[in-house]
């Protein structure tokens, strides 16, 4: 399941996501909404949509946020992937534990 915004919901995408068997949970942008509208019965079916889904991304969103509070991860200061790695799972673990 791809998990994304409206920035992600052109039908290029979608339909990207659709051939590899990929689930997408994307709010559509209001352009592809309007053109449907106004093309009327022959607009087709806007694409599924779960709501329940669609509340994960604020999860993942916020963890990050957290994380760029690091000064080392948010200029990446580190060299090396695997050094940058290293400090994610490291905030990762600590943003965990004040929880």
């Amino acid at each position: 399941m791809v998990l994304a915004d409206k920035a992600y919901s052109p039908r290029a995408i979608r339909d990207h996501l659709r051939r590899r068997g990929i689930r997408a949970v994307i709010h559509q942008s209001s352009g592809p909404m309007a053109s449907r509208k106004r093309r009327g019965r022959h607009g087709g079916r806007p694409p599924g949509f779960d709501k329940a889904a669609d509340r994960q991304p604020n999860t993942v969103e916020r963890c990050m946020n957290k994380a760029q509070e690091w000064r080392g991860l948010a200029t990446r200061y580190d060299k090396t992937a695997t050094i940058y790695q290293a400090g994610l799972h490291l905030a990762g673990i600590l943003i965990r534990a004040a929880r």
